[in-house]
Parts: C-alpha cells; sequence; structure tokens
C-alpha cells in the first residue's frame, strides 16, 4: 500500500511541477541605464487586438515582465522618448540590456532574431550611436527655439542624419545579401527600406530572401506594399481616374498623357494641409507647365 502512496505523491508532484512550469509565461527581463520615468509601456498585437501593457522598473533601471503568448510575438518596449523591438515566443526568457539615451543600440537576446538582430548592432553600433546622438542634439535644437542659427544647425544635423542612415541601410543591404534566410533578414528590410526614397530598393532587397522566411506573412504583406510603391514611383505609368474639379467639369487621367502629374489630396482645415497648400503653390509658380500638371 505504501508503495502506491509514493506513486500517486509522485505523480501529484510531477504534475505540479509541470503546471508551475506552463504557468512561467514568457519572461522579458530588462537592465537600462537612464531611464527617466518609473514605468515603461509594451505594445503588442494578440488575436488582432493591439495590447499596451504598463511595466513598473526598479532599482531605477530594471524590470521583469511576465506575458502568456503562444506565438513569436513582437513587443515593442516604449523607453524615455524611444522605442526598441523585442521578439519573443511562448516559455522564452528574454533579457534586454542597455541605454534608455540609445534605444537604437539596446541588445536583447534569448532566441535567434533577437541574437541576430543584436549581432547587427554590435557590428554597427558607432554608426547607430552617432545616430541615436544626433537625433538627440535634434531634439534639443527643436525644444530651445527656432532662431536662424538654430536653423541652420538643424539643416546641418538632418543632412548628417541623412548621411548616417544611407550607411546603415548599405550595411543592413550587406547582412540581407549575407542572410537571405534569417528572418532578422525580413525585420532589417521593415526597419531600413519601406520609408526609402527609391521605391525600387524594397523590391530589390525582398528579392534577396529565401527559404521559409518568403513565406511568411511579413513578407507577403511588405511584397503587396512594394507593389504600390513601385505603382506610384516616379516614371510609373498612372492608373486610369475620374475626378471632379471645384466646378464640377470631369477630369480623367488620359488629359495628362505625357506629362508628370502630382497628385495630393489636402484638408480644408488642417493646418499641415494648409502649409502643404502653401508649398504647392511656391513649386508650381516655378515648373515648366508644360511638362508637369498638379491636382488637388
Amino acid at each position: 500500500m505504501g508503495k502506491y502512496y509514493i506513486i500517486i505523491i509522485s505523480i501529484i508532484c510531477l504534475l505540479f511541477a509541470l503546471s508551475c512550469k506552463e504557468s512561467d509565461g514568457t519572461i522579458i527581463k530588462g537592465d537600462i541605464a537612464n531611464l527617466s520615468s518609473p514605468y515603461i509601456l509594451a505594445s503588442y498585437l494578440s488575436a488582432d487586438s493591439l495590447v499596451i501593457d504598463t511595466i513598473p522598473v526598479y532599482d531605477n533601471k530594471k524590470f521583469n515582465y511576465k506575458v502568456n503568448i503562444d506565438t513569436l510575438t513582437a513587443f515593442s518596449l516604449y523607453i524615455n522618448d524611444g522605442s526598441t523591438v523585442v521578439f519573443a515566443d511562448n516559455g522564452q526568457k528574454v533579457t534586454v540590456k542597455g541605454d534608455a539615451l540609445y534605444p537604437d543600440v539596446i541588445k536583447v537576446s534569448g532566441n535567434e532574431v533577437n541574437n541576430d538582430l543584436t549581432a547587427f548592432k554590435n557590428d554597427n553600433q558607432d554608426l547607430l550611436k552617432q545616430r541615436g546622438q544626433l537625433l538627440n542634439d535634434l531634439n534639443v535644437i527643436k525644444d530651445i527655439d527656432s532662431s536662424r542659427n538654430n536653423s541652420l544647425s538643424k539643416s546641418d544635423g538632418i543632412s548628417n542624419l541623412n548621411l548616417l542612415n544611407h550607411e546603415l541601410t548599405l550595411k543592413a543591404e550587406e547582412y540581407i545579401k549575407e542572410n537571405p534566410t534569417k528572418l532578422s533578414s525580413l525585420i532589417l528590410i521593415n526597419n531600413f527600406f519601406t520609408n526609402s526614397d527609391t521605391p525600387k530598393s524594397l523590391e530589390r532587397v525582398l528579392g534577396y530572401l529565401e527559404g521559409d522566411v518568403v513565406e511568411t506573412d511579413i513578407t507577403k504583406r511588405l511584397q503587396v506594399y512594394s507593389q504600390k510603391l513601385n505603382r506610384s514611383a516616379e516614371d510609373a505609368t498612372i492608373p486610369y481616374f475620374q475626378l471632379t474639379d471645384s466646378e464640377g467639369k470631369l477630369i480623367n487621367s488620359y488629359n495628362f498623357k505625357g506629362k508628370y502629374l502630382l497628385l495630393s489630396f489636402v484638408s480644408n482645415t488642417g493646418i499641415e494641409s494648409h502649409e502643404t497648400i502653401e508649398l504647392l503653390k511656391d513649386e508650381y509658380e516655378v515648373i515648366n507647365k508644360d511638362s508637369v500638371q498638379f491636382v488637388s
């Protein structure tokens, strides 16, 4: 009889241990210097819903975030004025370390995609820190005033920022070429090429991808987005449209055959729309109206 009791107790202990293990969930543990708030925010998508959690900070820099998820999930951690992205799957333990002043170089470890992205950050740490410092400086200039000297400094800063972004984009493309099957390459495409000034570049880097990563939902969405960009790129053939102007006359796309056409959609009330309209008016005064037309 005692033997059966031992077996039953052993089974109960095993079930208890398994239940405890299952309840551990996913844990994201952080150690971030220079935090300016007693909490950080985390957001992620769950069943097509956006979830936002508040994570308390202790010892001015540490946090433990426990969450239950079923699949690989991207978490955006909002730290001071910046953010960093962490990838975690069910039951994983992920660590986040770095400086809140430089969110682009925060190091994340705990699974392959985090480790790969951190390796990219390590290889390009100098460029990323320069960009982070430049962004901090531009924010300071914006907060001080709008004097001429500061405007010139801001212009120089934006030029330098564009150069750094260009260098980082080249580094990202090099990484993607060398790692066409990795999910980290897909993440870099999303980070560096979706807002590119040259739509063809997104199509080009998507063409580097190989293997299972090509079949992911993210890749398919980026491919659709790339096709849309290409349809609106310079020298692309304009799709057919028909609009009615303020006088009730019909405007057809074929009326502009052989010309460049700038289509703009603006509001009568928004401040930004008024600024856009003024910019368009200024440009319209100096363009060659035989080859370019504006429709707003």
